[in-house]
């Protein structure tokens, strides 16, 4: 099927997303026919308790699960109609992620696990080593380059992450719970930083939580609950 391109300023458009599972006999609706919009250069809070379908809602919109029914366009792409091929290629060419658990490779420092994604762009070592650099000194991690995560505190391996996300340079950032493991004092600096890469970088940034206070960082918030947006504010 040939690639469909939709102009719109919106850089995400989801309309009435479907997911149901099925358990045995029971079917389970994850998501109810959830319809919203994010503009590009927004910084955009899902939240919900656990089980609401929010972490749900950001796979379908970041590609890494299919709705059971629905439309999500993406960057001007219908991502539900694409092989799995070309979502891989999607996710790398447009999308950013950043993990609760950080997801870094425990056998490289700091500066190799900026520069791993960059090798699936055919970026050659050397470029890839300058831009990672480049990416750890804006998160503040100059003394830390050589570092492997286990030589970290956990708000400096969520900043490699951070850097990890942005050495890519993608139209949209996920964040899952990004600051799940940390504490008050490191969580107020990564959402400062989350802040900063939207409103002077102009990234995109969608990001799951379940706490209300963490969302007020956000430019808006969409709470989600029982598979289904109750609020907008």
């Amino acid at each position: 099927m040939p690639a469909v391109f939709i102009m719109s300023e919106n850089v995400i458009t989801g309309k009435k997303i479907y997911k149901i599972f099925k358990l045995g006999e029971e079917r389970v609706i994850a998501l109810n026919g959830v319809s919203l919009e994010v503009k590009k250069g927004e910084f955009v809070a899902i939240v919900g308790t656990s089980g609401s379908g929010k972490s749900t809602l950001l796979n379908m919109l970041a590609g890494l699960d299919r709705p059971t029914r629905g439309e999500i366009i993406v960057a001007g792409r219908h991502i539900e109609r694409m092989s799995e091929g070309d979502l891989v290629k999607f996710r790398r060419e447009h999308v950013g992620f950043i993990f609760q658990a950080y997801d870094l490779l425990p056998q490289f420092d700091a500066i190799e696990n900026v520069a791993l994604p960059l090798s699936f762009k055919g970026m050659d070592k050397q470029r890839r080593r300058k831009e990672a650099v480049r990416y750890l000194k804006k998160m503040g991690l100059e003394k830390y380059m050589k570092h492997r995560p286990t030589e970290m505190s956990g708000g400096q391996q969520q900043r490699v992450g951070i850097a990890r996300a942005l050495a890519v340079r993608p139209e949209i950032i996920f964040a899952d719970e990004p600051t799940g493991n940390l504490d008050t004092k490191t969580t107020i600096e990564v959402l400062h930083i989350l802040q900063e890469v939207v409103h002077k970088d102009g990234n995109t940034l969608v990001m799951v939580t379940h706490d209300k206070h963490l969302a007020d960082y956000a430019d808006r918030r969409i709470h989600i609950l029982d598979g289904e947006i109750v609020l907008e504010d």
